[in-house]
């Protein structure tokens, strides 16, 4: 996200597949959001 200045609320969000919580954006993610499915560690070994 480039032109980020600090507004949290403008970026990008999803809900995880194993518990429904929202995961907003994070540039550690950048290079993966589109595969992304998990908010953590415990959620991807809990899969539904």
């Amino acid at each position: 996200m480039p032109g980020f200045k600090g507004n949290k609320a403008a970026l990008p969000s999803k809900p995880c597949v194993a518990c429904g919580r929202p995961m907003s954006w994070r540039r550690a993610w950048a290079k993966n959001w589109a595969e992304l499915k998990y908010c953590s560690d415990a959620c991807r070994k809990k899969k539904p």
